[in-house]
């Protein structure tokens, strides 16, 4: 079979994603803003969903078309053939997003789709399935531009970057598939020492230990593709199993964390614990103007604060270039990789970035600020 599909993600992470489903085995990649589309068969999207640390979804595409009105719409929704791949028993919800529809109310294209999926099922079965916003078996979405129409089942369910076991959150906290992404942006390699010393809920370091023991992100969670009847269970069984054969097994990794708040600390231990790594991860109670180097060199990936944790603009002006002091002071020899939204961060901090990347944390833009730290200083002698 030769599907199409569409991967959302992060906007600033679509290469990262064609270059992993392209790995994956996934065929006609075309990358878009805030995601990429691909052709391939079941297994790929089941593969997708289970091994993609970068996407968001896995959407399959079940009908495209043309409009000028609501009632276009919902022709097309009506003739999608949905009773072949989920019963009326089941529960579902509609979900629409528009970029330059000339349309002026996505909640009734939402309410027409519905109607539509609904009519269709008490024309085969002669009843409905049932609506549920929180927690539906069968997520529908739409994307409508300024004339075309585009109908997905959702094959992921929960957005990939739940992974299925962090169980204490922190307020803001950083998605998995941002910070998979931003180490895949500093080119950590996974036999390299790496520290988030601003680890809070202990995002970075789950998904560092889960590249270094080649654990698939998805093996912790379930898949809305598990509702649908056409997918093969057999073939997914064996997916699953190669993808638990290939975890390797490691006493601890040279992977490291520190909070300057104990709370912080116990969090990422907490959820450490859930994923099974908590022996492969060094955690301590230190702030990060206070800690010194665990090895020699190695990569530093934090989240530090823009108005989240800290919040005053007095405290973070101070805190800029204390943290820039405290890099020059002790840590040559590392690469140094900050996600911020807060443009004074480079001129704060007293360093000049070797790199900015742009990188959306949700609809927030950022940088993510590479600094690589040598001993002595960058600038050239006025001589020279």
């Amino acid at each position: 079979m030769n599907e199409r599909f569409f991967a959302p993600c992060p906007r600033g992470l679509e290469a990262g994603l064609v270059d992993e489903l392209g790995a994956l085995g996934a065929r006609d990649l075309h990358q878009t803003h805030g995601g990429v589309a691909f052709r391939g068969d079941w297994a790929l999207a089941c593969r997708a969903n289970l091994e993609s640390r970068l996407a968001t979804r896995v959407l399959w595409q079940v009908a495209f078309g043309r409009y000028r009105r609501e009632e276009d719409i919902y022709r097309l929704a009506y003739s999608v053939t949905w009773a072949k791949w989920f019963t009326h028993e089941q529960t579902m919800r509609v979900n629409v997003t528009a970029r330059r529809s000339p349309l002026k109310s996505l909640e009734f294209i939402t309410l027409r789709i519905k109607d539509a999926v609904c009519d269709h099922f008490r024309m085969v079965h002669g009843s409905r399935p049932s609506i549920d916003t929180a927690n539906p078996d069968v997520r529908i979405h739409a994307f409508l531009n300024q004339d075309q129409v585009t109908l997905y089942l959702d094959t992921s369910g929960e957005p990939l970057y739940k992974r299925g076991f962090k169980q204490a959150a922190v307020e803001a906290p950083l998605k998995e598939n941002l910070a998979a992404g931003i180490l895949r942006i500093a080119g950590w390699r996974t036999d390299e020492p790496l520290l988030d010393p601003m680890c809070g809920s202990g995002t970075f370091l789950i998904e560092a230990a889960q590249m270094a023991l080649d654990i698939a992100p998805g093996l912790g969670r379930g898949f809305a593709f598990e509702h649908l009847r056409h997918v093969d269970e057999a073939m997914w069984r064996k997916l699953r199993r190669e993808a638990e054969g290939r975890r390797r097994h490691a006493a601890t990794l040279p992977i490291f964390g520190s909070d300057s708040e104990a709370v912080q600390v116990k969090r990422a231990r907490i959820n450490l614990e859930a994923a099974g790594l908590a022996e492969q991860v060094r955690l301590e109670q230190v702030g990060l103007l206070e800690r010194t180097p665990p090895t020699a060199q190695g990569v530093m990936v934090a989240n530090p604060p823009y108005g989240v944790r800290i919040g005053e603009s007095a405290e973070l002006e101070a805190f800029y270039p204390q943290l820039g002091d405290a890099l020059k002071a002790r840590w040559s020899g590392w690469r140094c990789y900050f996600l911020s939204a807060d443009a004074a961060l480079p001129k704060l901090i007293g360093l000049r970035a070797s790199k900015r990347t742009p990188l959306y944390n949700g609809a927030l833009e950022c940088r993510v600020y590479e600094y690589k730290m040598i001993a002595g200083s960058l600038r050239k002698p006025k001589d020279a």
